[in-house]
């Protein structure tokens, strides 16, 4: 596999294949989905139970400022959930990758102790888009620059390592106003 300009080649890939479903599927079924892929400063792995502690510290760490530029809502994260709430939310992110249906990263640090943001990959609704990205970052990785930096990286990784055409990145690549507007025409 190539090689990103600050990002060896994935180390690692899922070998699982997609399940027999009547959606069509996200990715191809001989696509290798990244399971490891280390860059400059970061790494980027699957959200498992695994990572249960490192991800609600992350999200607890900066739930107001979430709530404003990722999840728009006072929904997600908020200061009551649970650790049964945490963890299922892993069980049902890492289900969903094994299945190929959609894929949650852990923007972590080198060395794998603290959870800098968060990386989404899913499938558009909107037509014309094959995939929607999104990502967080914690409020302190965002005064930092990170938020910014990480964007850049996706795009490129994006683009250079994914088997999609035409990529949605919601309030960033698109306003969120017109995206708003597109999603509203999909319900």
């Amino acid at each position: 596999m190539g090689t990103l300009a600050g990002c060896p080649a994935f180390a690692q890939t899922a070998e699982t294949a997609a399940p027999e479903t009547a959606e069509p599927a996200f990715v191809p079924s001989d696509f290798d989905v990244p399971v490891l892929v280390e860059a400059d400063g970061f790494k980027l792995v699957p959200l498992s139970p695994d990572l249960v502690q490192v991800d609600y510290d992350a999200y607890m760490s900066s739930i107001e400022h979430l709530q404003k530029t990722f999840s728009r809502s006072t929904g997600w994260p908020r200061e009551d959930i649970s650790d049964e709430d945490a963890m299922r939310d892993m069980e049902n992110e890492a289900a969903r990758f094994a299945a190929r249906k959609s894929f949650a990263y852990g923007v972590l640090t080198p060395d794998g102790s603290r959870e800098r943001g968060s990386v989404y990959v899913r499938p558009s609704k909107v037509e014309g888009y094959d995939a929607v990205v999104m990502h967080w970052v914690t409020k302190a990785e965002y005064d930092a620059g990170f938020d910014a930096e990480l964007y850049d990286w996706v795009k490129g990784w994006v683009a250079a390592e994914w088997p999609f055409q035409n990529v949605a990145y919601p309030g960033r690549g698109i306003s969120w106003k017109d995206w708003d507007a597109m999603t509203a025409d999909e319900k």
